[in-house]
Order: C-alpha cells, then sequence, then structure tokens
C-alpha cells in the first residue's frame, strides 16, 4: 500500500460545500482507502491505498464526493514524494517569514500560459514562482488580500489548482510520513 495526501478545493468555505471531516473519512474507509487521517475542515486527507495511479485516485474521489453529497469538489492526490519536493524545493524557504508563504499545488502541468498575466497582477511586495505542477506564492498583506487567487490562476493556467499555506503544507507532509 502507498501512502497519498488528498486536496480538496473549495470545501468548508463560508458556508458552501460543507462536509464534515467525519462523514469525508467515512466515505474513503467506504472506497476500500486504509489509514485515513484527515487535517483541519478544509479537505486534506491522508490515506493509504493499493492504486499507484493518482489520477484515477482523484477520479474516483471527484465521482463519490459528487454522488454522496450532491456538488463537484475538485480533488488532487499527491505522493509522499511530490509533497516533499514541494516543500524541499521552496524557494522562499530561506529569505520569507513562513506566515506569508503558500503553496498552490496544480492537478497537471499547465501548457500554454502566459506567466506575464500572471506576474503582472501580484502586488509590488509579492513573489512568485512558477514550477511544473506548483506555484509558491509569497503575499505579505495576507492570502485574502492577494489577486492571485485560485480562480484566477486556474483561468491563466487553465489546469484544477488549490492552495494550503505553509504550516498545513508541512503537517500534511509530518502526518502522511507518520502513516507510511
Amino acid at each position: 500500500m502507498k501512502t497519498y495526501i488528498s486536496i480538496l478545493r473549495g470545501i468548508n468555505v463560508s458556508g458552501k460545500n460543507s462536509i464534515k471531516m467525519g462523514d469525508l473519512k467515512k466515505l474513503y474507509k467506504n472506497l476500500g482507502f486504509k489509514n485515513i487521517s484527515t487535517y483541519v475542515q478544509s479537505g486534506n486527507v491522508i490515506f493509504s491505498s493499493e492504486y499507484n495511479d493518482t489520477k484515477k485516485i482523484e477520479d474516483i474521489l471527484t465521482s463519490q464526493i459528487k454522488q454522496e453529497f450532491g456538488f463537484t469538489v475538485p480533488v488532487i492526490v499527491l505522493t509522499i514524494e511530490e509533497l516533499k519536493e514541494s516543500i524541499e524545493n521552496n524557494p522562499f524557504q530561506k529569505d520569507k517569514e513562513e506566515a506569508f508563504i503558500y503553496f498552490t499545488f496544480l492537478a497537471s502541468e499547465p501548457s500554454n500560459h502566459n506567466k506575464e498575466n500572471i506576474y503582472n497582477k501580484k502586488a509590488e511586495n509579492e513573489a512568485i514562482v512558477i514550477k511544473e505542477r506548483i506555484v509558491y506564492l509569497y503575499c505579505p498583506n495576507g492570502y485574502g488580500r492577494t489577486k492571485l487567487t485560485n480562480t484566477f490562476l486556474e483561468n491563466i493556467l487553465n489546469v484544477i489548482v488549490t492552495t494550503r499555506n505553509f504550516k498545513t503544507t508541512n503537517r500534511l507532509l509530518e502526518i502522511a510520513e507518520q502513516l507510511k
């Protein structure tokens, strides 16, 4: 069995797409996943599976969530190695305050996109680095004030994205390594 981290986009935000973590855990269990652990209420689930294809797991989870809860929730599934690499390659870890560092995970590597449209949208004191399947953000005014939102990045990059802060991203890796 392999350990995975799934991050759901847009649940339990402003009373929309509400899913209790206990219900989400039950859904994962009913799908045959093991060693299930959730972290905070925003749809972070660490689990083990015999599947070796993250895209297949994403499709299964998205379909089952729609069936069970009645709405579509984008799901991005990462391996421990992918999450660890994302953290290790964080370009802001040495010189920026952790409280303002964000990881935007991409469902797939974007093709044809104009990075200038993204760079032109950032505030003067913000920083952004775009890699294959991750966008690193530094938002010293807070993520709630940036124009580099999930929706904006999805529209420009033409892929599903979801963002987690520095603390959550690192905690997800800790939990996953403990379950492994």
